[in-house]
């Protein structure tokens, strides 16, 4: 056991100098008051089973050893060694008060001090340590030992399924959310061969994801593009109004801009059917919809283009709200970038869903890098994808979305990125859920 002394202003000194000095697995044997600041005496290597002469010490965190111990051995000792330090820190001096020095009576002018049924000097040193920085210091103590934790399941977990740490390394690298990844793994049987576990994992992801039939352009309906600014609303509604042309003319068609915002919106809708041949109206907000769909009550497929807006603008929940009151017939659809970073789209999803959107289409495919945090938000949200986008041109880069498509594509992006992930990406996104896949 090495056993060393440290003197520092403060408690919350003297547990940085050991930590710095000694590592997480330090043992504080003893504290005591000294002129000027305090003295704890802390050691490494420690045998809970020596004599301590008197000094009571902490749990401590038992070894990793393959060879002596099970892996659910390690981890009972490592959740007793995390509750003995909590209450330890927590008291900061050793608890038993058989070895406790004897209480000094305070001068006659002194007032005396409430009786405490710890009378240890180390537990006297805590009325010198804020509140604020003993909770720092549990929260420290605390995630170290989560991580040793964390550590110990996850070395577990590759020496007996290597095959479950490849498969969690791939789902990583299409981008997919941990929590998905962890229960795609869990669910596959233990004995199969590393290609055909594959494939089943991605069949499993694929039917997780929702999609619908292309009804509009077979049966109609009025449809409104709902959706941040930017994400190709009116390129959408200028694809999905020239296949209704291809497919049916132009009888039938209109074409409504809500975006008044967006300088020259209402131009590139009314330019729109001009082109196509179909009427094309512009409004100054949702609230002269109900009139004009009235008014258009003979058209089969109405597109309505909104005004882009930020999932933080405060005039969104109530443009959407009045959107989906407008008519009893408009169904809603949320357009979503796919080239955005996983916790916009997830955002999005979120502060949108007040419009109550029944379907969503993914857009900028060709720009994303990843699908793999657009998949994790639609399965969450359990919002069905009607359609994928991929470019510019109209109506070429617009096709059915099919679900066995999207884990495709999003296969086919992560190997053309050429996206990794190592070993230690891995243990930080899995360590803490590695025992339940084990």
């Amino acid at each position: 056991m090495k056993m060393k002394h440290y003197r520092a202003p403060d408690m919350r000194q003297a547990l940085r100098l050991i930590r710095d000095a000694q590592g997480p697995d330090a043992v504080i044997l003893s504290s005591k008051r000294i002129d000027g600041g305090v003295e704890v005496v802390a050691a490494v290597d420690y045998d809970g089973d020596a004599p301590t002469e008197g000094v009571d010490t902490y749990g401590q965190m038992p070894a990793y050893d393959q060879r002596e111990e099970s892996y659910h051995s390690r981890a009972q000792q490592v959740a007793a060694a995390l509750a003995v330090r909590t209450q330890s820190e927590r008291q900061v001096a050793p608890v038993a008060e058989r070895a406790a020095p004897a209480k000094v009576a305070p001068p006659k002018s002194a007032p005396a001090k409430a009786p405490s049924r710890f009378s240890s000097p180390a537990f006297d040193d805590l009325e010198a340590v804020e509140p604020a920085t003993m909770s720092e210091e549990l929260r420290t103590l605390r995630q170290m030992l989560e991580t040793q934790f964390a550590t110990l399941a996850w070395n577990d977990l590759s020496r007996r399924s290597p095959l479950q740490i490849t498969l969690l390394k791939q789902l990583t690298v299409l981008g997919l959310a941990a929590d998905l990844a962890s229960e795609l793994v869990a669910q596959l049987p233990s004995k199969l061969e590393p290609s055909e576990a594959q494939r089943l994992m991605l069949a499993q992801l694929a039917r997780r994801i929702a999609v619908t039939e292309e009804r509009w352009i077979d049966h109609g309906g009025i449809v409104a593009m709902v959706g941040p600014t930017g994400v190709g609303k009116t390129t959408l509604i200028a694809k999905l109004a020239a296949r209704w042309v291809m497919r049916h003319g132009p009888r039938g068609l209109a074409l409504i801009s809500a975006d008044s915002v967006r300088i020259g919106a209402q131009e590139q809708i009314h330019t729109l059917g001009r082109l196509l041949g179909a009427p094309a109206y512009g409004i100054e907000g949702v609230h002269e919809l109900p009139e004009l769909l009235d008014h258009l009550s003979d058209r089969r497929l109405i597109l309505i283009d909104t005004a882009g807006l930020s999932q933080r603008d405060a005039r969104l929940a109530s443009e959407l709200a009045a959107l989906s009151n407008a008519h009893p017939k408009i169904e809603t659809t949320l357009v979503l970038s796919a080239a955005a970073q996983a916790g916009a789209i997830e955002e999005a999803v979120e502060r949108f869903a007040a419009a109550q959107p029944v379907s969503c289409v993914l857009t900028k495919i060709d720009e994303a890098t990843s699908l793999g945090g657009a998949i994790s938000t639609l399965i969450r949200s359990r919002l069905p994808v009607a359609y994928l986008s991929d470019g510019q041109r109209v109506p070429e880069d617009l096709s059915v979305a099919r679900a066995h498509q999207v884990v495709a594509r999003a296969v086919q992006l992560s190997k053309k990125s050429g996206a990794t992930a190592d070993e230690d990406l891995l243990q930080r996104r899995f360590g803490a859920v590695a025992h339940v896949m084990a």
